[in-house]
């Protein structure tokens, strides 16, 4: 089976940012399959690729590549980094952006602080190996400063679908920049409080509220004034706002035929709160 690399960046269409790291994989490896993720990410927004990238790449065959890049530290002394999973592989700037993937994986006891705007450096279990991307010559020469995802991150991906060790690439390390992913909690009257984590392209309200933090019995949920009734099945299953639980298990505020998002003007962080009957 030939080897697959997925893209997740927010470089957009409009440039030939994208085109020219598929021309610098093929280069080296023509026989990778390219997946793009995504590439509509909001410039520089890291929480937002970190989410994505976690939502998608489990449906990838093992020991794909994933190159997740939303660097707005391209400039500056950041590190490069490949970090193995017992399923995939990832390349990506050690910024935060593989918070979700290393949490859920295997969430992390040390208590990370929730009001700080920066990652910080978080040690990780058993069960990961990764490397800083040090070693230059499988780089693109010469390295352009502001552009890593061609010269650094791509040709690196290319040689790791050649089944080149993460090892030849650099240095072992055992921490990487994390940023805490926020999880619901209970409020002193026995309501969990969640928070939105991600508006979808309709509109669509995701919060973190997973069926696992769900207890038996009826929900009502709580968003910007308006009480919603009931989990629902289908989108089409109400004919205002309705609560379901989305393919990827995370509770999700929609209007039918309209966006959620419009009408209730929360925006990512915002609280919302549910309530068991």
């Amino acid at each position: 089976m030939n080897p697959v690399i997925t893209l997740t960046t927010d470089f957009g269409f409009n440039d030939a940012y994208v085109a020219t790291m598929k021309g610098v994989i093929l280069s080296t490896n023509p026989r990778v399959t390219i997946v793009d993720i995504t590439h509509s990410i909001e410039p520089q927004n890291i929480t937002q690729a970190a989410f994505i990238l976690n939502i998608a790449y489990r449906y990838f065959p093992e020991q794909s590549i994933h190159i997740a890049i939303v660097d707005p530290g391209v400039k500056s002394e950041r590190r490069g980094i490949i970090l193995k999973t017992p399923s995939s592989l990832f390349v990506a700037p050690d910024n935060g952006i593989l918070s979700y993937v290393i949490n859920e994986l295997s969430p992390n006891e040390k208590h990370l602080n929730h009001h700080s705007e920066n990652p910080e450096k978080v040690v990780f279990k058993k069960g990961f190996e990764a490397v800083a991307i040090t070693e230059p010559r499988f780089w693109r020469q010469p390295v352009c400063p502001t552009f890593h995802g061609r010269d650094i991150f791509a040709p690196v991906a290319a040689g790791l679908s050649l089944g080149i060790s993460i090892y030849e690439f650099g240095e072992r390390i055992t921490s990487l920049h994390m940023f805490p992913t926020p999880k619901p909690s209970f409020d002193p009257q026995n309501n969990l409080v969640g928070h939105i984590i991600y508006i979808n392209n309709f509109g669509n309200l995701i919060t973190n509220i997973r069926n696992t933090d769900l207890s038996q019995g009826n929900i009502v949920m709580e968003a910007a004034g308006q009480y919603i009734q009931g989990i629902s099945r289908y989108y089409e299953e109400g004919k205002r706002l309705i609560v379901i639980l989305n393919s990827s298990g995370y509770l999700e505020i929609s209007l039918t035929n309209g966006s959620a998002y419009d009408l209730l003007g929360l925006e990512v962080g915002d609280e919302v709160k549910v309530t068991f009957t």
